[in-house]
């Protein structure tokens, strides 16, 4: 996926409503809403098993038909289903999802580049779903399963998903930063979506620098997702890290996702979506549109953006 640029922002949106004093005109037709964050699960179904090496084994199914009655209840327009480790390089659930959303759903894939054969797998499931597949993640947070930094087959990875028109997502701690900066550097046409702040609150604030300083390279954008719990550890307040990622990113390079799990109801997944434009309240009307799906719209072509 080739790095998202502002002037492309600009050619593609159109004119949308201000926002309203709570926080966005949530109800306006012509404000897109996209959530770019969250998982399917079917829970304990015969036809969609685990994978032997899941870290976790969620029991209660987030199902696609699920989602979608959210999403109509919440108006939010468009989803991405991020593939969860639980299923590894089993993408049998996601093209599940993607075949009951249509349109309003698209995916990320995770495949792993120290695993024989795993990467020769992307191109196939790709080209399954021509423009469906928006993104290939990398998690590099738990220390027994981390990315062989510094390696040929990491290169590969990412060249791979370079070569197949997708975006990296990174999904990591901070002190993890600098092993992933190298590729952002060399493959400099290719879209990296950062998730969840870069979690700010899974390092210090100086590893955390590391993330922000990333808003250098053209081609990065950060994902408003996954808030950190002022009330739980470290208890370090987000509004500070998110004004200052809103100031080195611009709105036009950063998107939002979240609110949906297997409990979530049309009006706890649009209260998410209402305080994470709280959390944005120092920004314009108009730059939290972007954050709240212009940016996304265009930077995954839903809708023929």
């Amino acid at each position: 996926m080739k790095p998202f640029r502002r002037r492309d922002f600009i050619r593609g949106l159109g004119a949308v409503p201000l926002c309203t004093a709570t926080g966005l005109a949530e109800d306006a037709p012509s404000s897109v809403v996209v959530d770019t964050h969250l998982h399917c699960f079917a829970g304990q179904n015969r036809r969609f098993p685990y994978h032997p090496r899941a870290p976790y084994r969620p029991s209660s199914a987030a199902t696609p038909e699920h989602l979608l009655q959210c999403m109509d209840n919440a108006g939010v327009d468009f989803a991405v289903v991020v593939h969860p480790e639980p299923y590894q390089d089993d993408h049998r659930y996601l093209e599940h999802c993607l075949k009951v959303g249509q349109e309003r759903l698209k995916g990320t894939c995770l495949f792993f580049a120290d695993r024989p054969g795993s990467v020769e797998k992307m191109a196939p499931l790709v080209q399954r779903h021509p423009g469906r597949i928006i993104a290939a993640r990398v998690h590099a947070y738990a220390p027994d399963r981390l990315p062989p930094f510094g390696t040929k087959e990491l290169r590969q990875l990412w060249k791979t998903a370079s070569d197949l028109g997708l975006a990296m997502q990174l999904h990591f701690e901070p002190r993890y930063a600098p092993g992933l900066e190298p590729l952002i550097r060399e493959f400099k046409d290719t879209t990296v979506v950062i998730d969840h702040l870069g979690r700010p609150m899974q390092g210090t604030p100086e590893e955390h620098e590391v993330v922000v300083r990333w808003s250098r390279f053209p081609n990065t954008v950060m994902k408003v997702s996954s808030i950190p719990d002022q009330n739980r550890y470290p208890h370090r307040d987000v509004k500070p890290v998110i004004r200052r990622l809103t100031d080195a990113f611009g709105a036009e390079r950063m998107i939002y996702g979240g609110g949906f799990n297997a409990a979530a109801t049309g009006e706890s997944y649009r209260d998410y979506r209402m305080h994470v434009a709280d959390l944005l309240s120092h920004l314009s009307d108009a730059d939290r549109r972007k954050i709240l799906g212009g940016t996304a719209a265009k930077l995954y072509k839903f809708n023929g953006s």
